[in-house]
């Protein structure tokens, strides 16, 4: 080959070695405007935490490497009404904990770095939160009362809280005690709940996804995927400025559904449910920006369709 040739090769070698990265970085997600950063983890590890924070009215942290949320205790109902009993969900693109670091800024909707609370949970459901369907009204607790931290900081985040006792219409009250547990390398926290009541008969639970304003300064109400046939529910939020997209799930026991619907603020699966008798069901989120790498509703709806999921029922046959 002549040296010209040689040389030509070379170049257009050199060209496309340099353009690589490029067109590798093409499909990463554009990130929010950086604010101040987070002080610097003291530990990197993958690691699923949960923790409550006493300096933030009593809210309840979990996450794991992939996605992180919080419930809210009953010292906010007093300092930030209304507060409700929805499930929050938040986005994080390390894999190591930053919640507790993200909310001791006192600006936890903002981005600095690691991820950004900007799911508008409001009086809603959330992500996952529950009721009890009667008279075609969602009637819903306060916020958790007691709490019990089983284990943090390893494979796996898990805890127990109590709702204290609510009204059901005017002649009815329940109460619950509900399990989180949120292994590594997935985005869904496996929730065990008992409900109990002062009446035997059965209860209608809706689980819920929160719609309307569900995203800080975004107008729109997402995008809903039905699956029946799986137990699921699947929300892709809508686009919110540079803060990007949420996608929520619910997934449950097929054979309880009694119904799919909506309210005025959450997309329901009803349940049939005995009380004193726990269920199993699960609530999963993602950040399109964030870990997991769903950029796409399709992506999010596949993952949550397929995902397995065990029903079984603690205790269960024993």
């Amino acid at each position: 080959m002549p040296p010209s040739s040689t040389r030509s090769v070379s170049l257009g070698l050199l060209l496309a070695l340099l353009a690589a990265p490029v067109l590798a970085q093409s499909d990463a997600p554009r990130m929010p405007p950086l604010g101040t950063p987070l002080p610097a983890p003291t530990d990197r590890t993958q690691r699923a935490v949960a923790l409550r924070a006493d300096y933030r009215y009593g809210d309840l942290l979990w996450e794991n490497d992939r996605t992180a949320h919080r419930i809210y205790g009953q010292p906010l109902e007093a300092a930030e009404p209304p507060s409700g009993s929805g499930i929050d969900s938040w986005g994080k693109n390390v894999v190591w904990p930053f919640a507790d670091r993200q909310l001791r800024t006192g600006d936890q909707h903002a981005y600095h770095g690691e991820g950004l609370d900007f799911y508008n949970v409001g009086t809603a459901r959330g992500a996952g939160g529950l009721g009890i369907w009667q008279d075609n009204k969602l009637w819903t607790s306060r916020n958790y009362v007691r709490w019990r931290i089983l284990k943090s900081g390893g494979d796996s985040a898990d805890f127990t809280v109590d709702y204290d006792p609510w009204p059901v219409g005017v002649t009815r009250k329940v109460w619950e005690t509900r399990r989180f547990t949120l292994p590594l390398g997935t985005q869904f926290t496996r929730l065990v709940s008992t409900l109990s009541s002062d009446r035997p008969d059965p209860l209608i639970v809706g689980i819920g996804i929160g719609i309307g304003r569900q995203t800080m300064g975004s107008g729109g109400k997402g995008e809903l995927t039905v699956d029946r046939a799986r137990g699921l529910i699947s929300w892709w939020g809508p686009e919110d400025g540079e803060h990007g997209r949420m996608g929520i799930a619910v997934r449950v026991e097929p054979a309880m559904i009694a119904d799919i619907r909506d309210d005025a603020e959450n997309h329901l699966v009803l349940l049939r449910v005995t009380p004193g008798k726990p269920f199993v069901y699960y609530s999963g989120s993602a950040w399109d920006k964030g870990e997991g790498g769903f950029r796409t509703r399709a992506q999010w709806d596949a993952y949550a369709r397929d995902a397995r999921l065990d029903f079984t029922v603690p205790g269960a046959g024993r």
